[in-house]
């Protein structure tokens, strides 16, 4: 399988997004910012941002609020939490809401500034029976026109 480019540009994002969250909690803790340190705390949101994308297939429409944006922050902070505690790590509910917060407003942000600044991508399917019916009455092209591809009907 190959990721398009903006699948990886919002792979990149959104693990940059975990990262920042980490960081910034790390500093604020006073635990410093060494390599190790972040790493051990970043690794069981990083795998929950993983299954967020798995769940959500969020490859398809990577740039999406919904479902990809939502199901992969919530996986984030869902699955995240339940590795910290199964890694012994802290999870208490000041720190949950913080989670939800912080990790919500840069995971679904920088989709929804994506949306405003550089316009809302068609995020209809090739198998869509309304995008098919788009592509017949002339509307909008077919996908890959050009390069040898063809629309496939449902």
């Amino acid at each position: 399988m190959r990721l398009s480019r903006s699948a990886v540009r919002a792979v990149v994002l959104d693990v940059a997004s975990v990262l920042v969250f980490v960081v910034i909690g790390r500093a604020s803790h006073n635990h410093g910012e060494s390599v190790p340190g972040v790493a051990s705390t970043a690794w069981p949101f990083l795998a929950g941002l993983a299954a967020g994308w798995l769940v959500a297939r969020a490859w398809r429409r990577p740039m999406a609020l919904v479902p990809s944006g939502i199901a992969v922050w919530l996986s984030t902070v869902a699955v995240g939490m339940v590795l910290r505690v199964v890694a012994g790590q802290g999870t208490a509910v000041s720190f949950i809401i913080v989670a939800l917060c912080f990790l919500g407003l840069f995971l679904l942000g920088w989709r929804l500034l994506a949306r405003i600044f550089f316009g809302a991508p068609d995020t209809r399917s090739r198998h869509d029976p309304s995008a098919v019916a788009a592509v017949h009455r002339g509307d909008r092209p077919a996908e890959g026109a050009g390069r040898g591809e063809r629309l496939e009907h449902p």
